[in-house]
């Protein structure tokens, strides 16, 4: 008796849910107590069919969370994190500066307004702010120094 069918309406759970790349959806199956072969032959048929794709989940990945807004450093770690290749994690980031800069000047002010830092104890707490959000430290400097766009 095979346990294919299973594996693959597991599977298919898993990817209704959100996007998953090819070793997390595998790892969540052999956690599960799959077989790490009939694991293997279950993701390259779903790859085949266009079910399981890296590049469309770095791509989801990384449109939601600038959406959210989170920058590249953090998006980076966290994609590396789901073990997706460097390659397409840097061409999934490979926007411009000033997009950059855009979603850090909306992160920067929907949770703290467009004014101005009124001094350096606030103006520390928006660049840890913005750290942990991921945006690179010389965007930051910029920002919290005032210049208006990048």
């Amino acid at each position: 008796m095979t346990l294919e069918p299973d594996i693959e309406r597991e599977a298919l759970r898993l990817l209704a849910l959100r996007e998953h790349g090819r070793g997390e959806l595998r790892r969540k199956l052999c956690a599960r107590g799959y077989t790490e072969a009939d694991v293997e032959r279950i993701i390259e048929d779903l790859a085949e069919r266009g079910l399981v794709s890296d590049r469309r989940t770095v791509e989801v990945y990384v449109a939601e969370r600038v959406r959210k807004g989170f920058g590249p450093l953090r998006i980076r770690q966290e994609l590396r994190h789901r073990g997706l290749a460097d390659e397409l994690i840097e061409s999934g980031l490979g926007r411009s500066t000033r997009e950059w800069w855009e979603a850090m000047s909306a992160a920067h002010d929907k949770r703290f307004g467009p004014a101005p830092a009124a001094n350096r104890k606030t103006r520390a707490q928006r660049a840890r702010f913005l750290e942990y959000r991921g945006f690179p430290a010389e965007l930051i400097a910029d920002l919290l120094n005032g210049k208006d766009e990048f």
